[in-house]
């Protein structure tokens, strides 16, 4: 067992949506399980829920997804 964990560096600039904490957090802070993203700003961080509403009525309405075999 190594002593000393690397902790992940992200990108200067990439912002996540932690889901733990319900807010938008610059670079690597929370665990990848916990986090969405990267995305661009913190805007945009911060609607990650409403950006994942969006894209799964849209997948719905597509029907996709529907029948849950892969393409």
């Amino acid at each position: 067992m190594a002593l000393f964990r690397r902790k992940p560096v992200g990108k200067p600039g990439e912002w996540y949506y932690c889901l733990k904490h319900k807010v938008a957090e610059e670079g690597l802070q929370c665990p990848a399980k916990q986090r969405m993203g990267p995305y661009q700003s913190r805007e945009e961080a911060e609607h990650a829920m409403e950006i994942v509403a969006e894209r799964n009525e849209e997948w719905d309405a597509d029907g996709s997804g529907s029948d849950g075999e892969l393409a």
